[in-house]
């Protein structure tokens, strides 16, 4: 087993700032999907962009645990020295994701049909968002196998690659959803696909990445793996059980988004182009402060891989207080230079009045969602499954309540449950703290 790596400040920083550069290009590049569209002048195209969006976040992020739960177990095998379980849990992951990624191609059209009829949005908005989810799913096979190579990378602390990864992403597909849409007129099809195009050329990068991390090409990995190992029963029955616990997690988050987007189109299109836009500061805030996050991730697993209480408690306060600096200057950010950010990614007046009215919400979101973020890296570092679940699905539905309450309010209550939503959410994962830590203690 190799020794542990320092745990100081400099050490988590050190880790992090690769992830945050990374993952702030993520939301950047939903910043240039919603400009592309938005400096068109048409809202309708905007709202179906955003309504697409919805929907593929929530049919693609359901397996989102091939992300998160991989990053966990990794860890935790690391922090044994098993490196064997650390090249076998990588192909069984790649293997999984692009398995699902096929099936989620081969029922595209009827899943596009069903979410569509669900949603609240006009016709005209239904046929820019079907135009968009229809390019997207080109790219499925290719975005659940790199969400599997992403949390391998972030499992073993290589945060510099999954940069490199993350970022050759999102600038392939930042100049493919431009070239489509204003070079060749594709509109909201033209953003979709150029983001598949994208995740097809960071599944190559990837697998040329893993290769160098992990001194042998993946095919080389799948030869010297014994067959024994890869379909080990008690192996595969931990993997799914905690992917399954994960993949109902990330279900309730994604419908709970989905009813915001939602709650959004039934006001109309101006007021949900206005949310969406809000959004992107939203999710710029979220990805860059679940830099921390992911540091927590592979920290914490490490930490419960060594059976060190002191370097798990350690872990949990130097992340947080990163987390807790980094979430008030970007809620100060928001609120200073929302404005002429909106005036930047849509030309509508209507659309421009509408966000700047709620932009104050949208700046909140970052101090009140941080500490349910923070401890989402704790419990997946800790493959607590169970945990993540309970507080996910009880989230949601305490949302759905406080939204339905609100809805007089119009969409005033629509961004008062969802900030509601975010505490909910940190104090279910509260509630299950001390139980981890017990379970911490007894194994050191």
């Amino acid at each position: 087993m190799s020794p542990p790596r320092p745990l100081t400040r400099a050490s988590i920083f050190a880790q992090a700032w690769p992830i945050m550069l990374g993952q702030a290009s993520v939301p950047l590049v939903g910043i240039v999907d919603t400009a592309v569209i938005g400096r068109t002048g048409d809202a309708v195209a905007l709202a179906g962009v955003a309504l697409g969006a919805t929907v593929i976040s929530l049919v693609f992020w359901t397996f989102g645990f091939l992300r998160m739960g991989m990053t966990g177990l990794t860890a935790q095998a690391e922090g044994t020295g098993n490196r064997a379980e650390v090249e076998a849990l990588l192909l069984r992951a790649l293997a999984l994701g692009f398995a699902l990624g096929l099936l989620l191609l081969a029922l595209s059209w009827p899943i596009r049909e069903a979410a569509l009829g669900v949603m609240s949005g006009t016709a005209p908005i239904n046929a820019e968002a079907g135009g968009y989810m229809q390019g997207r799913f080109l790219g499925a096979p290719a975005a659940l196998a790199v969400y599997a190579v992403n949390g391998w990378l972030l499992g073993l602390g290589r945060t510099r690659q999954a940069l490199v990864l993350q970022v050759v992403m999102n600038m392939a597909n930042a100049g493919l959803d431009i070239g489509f849409v204003w070079g060749m007129g594709m509109g909201a099809f033209g953003v979709g696909l150029g983001t598949a195009c994208a995740e097809v050329i960071a599944l190559l990068l990837g697998v040329v990445l893993v290769g160098r991390v992990a001194g042998a090409s993946v095919r080389a990995m799948v030869h010297r793996t014994p067959r024994a190992l890869l379909v080990d029963r008690e192996r595969l029955a931990r993997l799914f059980a905690v992917n399954r616990d994960i993949m109902l997690r990330t279900i309730a988050l994604l419908l709970l988004f989905a009813w915001f987007a939602n709650a959004g189109a039934r006001q109309g299109a101006e007021v949900l182009a206005a949310n969406h836009v809000l959004m992107q500061f939203v999710s710029f805030a979220a990805f860059v402060l679940d830099a921390f996050a992911f540091t927590a991730e592979e920290r914490v697993g490490s930490a419960i891989g060594q059976h060190d209480r002191a370097r798990f408690l350690r872990a949990i306060r130097l992340t947080g207080e990163f987390s807790f600096a980094s979430a008030a200057l970007l809620s100060l950010a928001i609120l200073l230079a929302g404005g002429l950010l909106v005036d930047l990614l849509t030309t509508d007046a209507g659309v421009r009045a509408t966000a700047r009215q709620f932009l104050p919400f949208a700046a909140l979101v970052p101090l009140l969602g941080t500490p349910s973020w923070l401890l989402d890296g704790v419990f997946i570092g800790a493959t607590r499954g169970t945990a993540l679940r309970n507080a996910g699905v009880m989230a949601t539905l305490g949302y759905v309540a406080i939204d339905l309450m609100l809805r007089p309010m119009g969409n005033h209550g629509v961004w008062l449950a969802l900030l509601a939503s975010y505490l909910l959410r940190a104090g279910g994962l509260g509630l299950y703290f001390p139980r981890l830590l017990k379970d911490v203690e007894s194994a050191a």
